[in-house]
């Protein structure tokens, strides 16, 4: 996301009385909010999750062609870290099991700081790594499917201006600029020591070893790389390419993906036709390039007219992000051969004409372009709201977030969504029955 907020220390004052009647609080919403959710009796024991696969254009789960509803709620390790916050964690995901969404994208991920999951270079918190170990656990529980993202280009929970920091207190000479963490050897190897860590980590609750978890969809490298001191591309291309080689080293069962923003570069034909504006070409991706190589399995786009544009309108807005959308879908079956995810979606409600349906018309749009594509069988393959939160979680807000059943007209066309994608390729074992009644009685 654009501007993900800093995570925040939550106050610990009140002693004992107050967590507990929070957490009383918290429990009676939740089943206020969700009704049949919790009386639903989702035999937890015997899902079975198998690895998703990708044959061309498409993603299969057990043979079949897996389209996806799926969301962001990026504070699910950092969060489940403080125990009387896992009532939360467990919250969203059966939620979004409710909606019949298949696909959570969350950090993988904190670098220094507060509730850092690496300390320093090669150092971890245990305690934080078994609040990651839960997040998987109870996603496998709900039948939720995680997309797990290694390292963040921005500087919310670390990101690679941690790194250029350590590097610096070792003594390693760098530039001004925190893009060292692209070519510097000393934090090439910090990096890798780290994803190494995370994909070989054994989970206390499940005792699967993350490379082996099929709950886990697919890996992301980092969130929204850019490099701008070398607009040519080179640099965060090779950087690409050691690291995704060095994850399949080490992991061939999932799908790996970049991260990317789907902006296309000065070499591109694209760059003066598809980008929102001439600043595209020149942050040192590229959306074909970076996704052509044999390593990565599906190619990201992030889509945020708004944060792109000042002086356009919100019809104008629209109007691009269709544009935008299609273009890629394009390229996926044209160019790449590859799944395309749109693994950010939102809209902003500090824009000044901002108005709680232009979220709903902006909201269908995508979900449609994908539903048209799944119904084709093309290569708009999913797409992940940002951002999804559970009441009392204003620290983790920011200006595109949302608690999904507070809208109803919003909530509808998420579960609408699920359906749509069930009807065109079936429902996934793992998604709860009460969703087939819902969407046989539906008519969309």
């Amino acid at each position: 996301m654009v501007n993900s907020p800093m995570s925040k220390k939550l106050s610990r004052n009140g002693g004992l009385f107050y967590p507990v009647i929070g957490f009383a609080l918290f429990v009676t919403f939740l089943y206020l909010a969700f009704g049949d959710l919790w009386g639903f009796n989702f035999n937890r024991e015997t899902i079975k999750l198998s690895f998703v696969e990708r044959n061309g254009t498409q993603f299969y789960v057990d043979g079949k062609a897996f389209y996806i509803n799926g969301w962001n709620s990026y504070w699910l390790m950092d969060h489940a870290v403080d125990y009387s916050n896992r009532p939360r964690i467990k919250g969203i995901l059966q939620a979004g099991a409710k909606m019949g969404l298949t696909v959570c994208r969350t950090w993988a991920f904190n670098d220094g700081g507060y509730n850092a999951l690496q300390i320093s270079p090669g150092r971890f918190d245990e305690r934080v790594f078994r609040a990651l170990d839960h997040v998987i656990a109870e996603a496998r529980k709900n039948g939720i499917r995680l997309m797990l993202s290694l390292v963040n280009n921005l500087h919310a929970f670390g990101g690679k201006t941690e790194y250029v920091k350590w590097a610096e207190k070792e003594g390693v000479s760098l530039s001004s600029s925190n893009d060292s963490f692209f070519y510097d050897p000393t934090i090439r190897r910090y990096f890798k020591s780290y994803v190494k860590t995370v994909l070989t980590r054994r989970n206390v609750y499940t005792g699967i070893e993350y490379r082996d978890d099929p709950t886990i969809f697919a890996w992301e490298l980092i969130n929204e790389p850019r490099c701008m001191t070398d607009p040519s591309g080179d640099t965060l291309q090779d950087w690409i390419e050691e690291m995704s080689t060095f994850v399949k080293s080490i992991d061939r069962k999932h799908l790996l993906t970049v991260g990317l923003e789907g902006f296309y570069s000065r070499r591109s034909p694209k760059r003066s036709t598809a980008n929102p504006e001439f600043w595209a070409a020149d942050l040192g991706s590229d959306f074909i390039r970076n996704s052509m190589l044999s390593t990565i399995d599906f190619a990201s786009v992030h889509v945020y007219p708004d944060h792109w544009f000042q002086d356009k309108n919100f019809e104008e807005k629209l109007k691009f992000a269709a544009k935008w959308m299609l273009s890629h879908i394009e390229d996926g079956d044209k160019e790449l051969r590859k799944p395309i995810m749109f693994t950010e979606f939102g809209l902003s409600n500090e824009n000044e004409d901002f108005e709680p349906s232009q979220r709903d018309r902006f909201y269908k749009m995508v979900l449609d372009f994908i539903y048209k594509s799944a119904k084709r069988n093309r290569s708009g393959a999913g797409s992940f709201f940002w951002q999804f939160l559970v009441e009392g979680m204003e620290l983790y807000n920011d200006d595109f977030g949302i608690i999904p059943w507070e809208r109803p007209s919003t909530y509808q066309l998420i579960t609408e969504q699920s359906c749509r994608l069930a009807r065109e390729h079936g429902v996934l074992p793992t998604q709860i029955e009460h969703l087939k009644d819902f969407c046989a009685s539906t008519r969309l």
